[in-house]
């Protein structure tokens, strides 16, 4: 099994692991495993495709040319 070392780890950042880890029930090294693990597995890649009418309800009954027209005249 491999060995990782880090050098210059923020001490901040190594309470708040530390205090995760003691919550979790488990060993720092164990929650950096853990939260390696998750992050890791959740690195598919996301398609374009699943945006597809996120926040349509914003833009309901808005006419998009008015908008427009209306944004330019803003910046005089």
């Amino acid at each position: 099994m491999a060995t990782l070392n880090i050098k210059r780890f923020p001490d901040a950042l190594y309470e708040k692991l530390r205090a995760r880890a003691a919550q979790e029930h488990r060993s720092v090294s164990q929650e950096v495993i853990h939260l390696l693990s998750q992050t890791v597995a959740k690195a598919e890649p996301l398609s374009i495709l699943e945006l597809r009418g996120l926040g349509k309800e914003i833009w309901a009954g808005v006419d998009p040319a008015d908008h427009v027209d209306q944004e330019r005249r803003s910046w005089d």
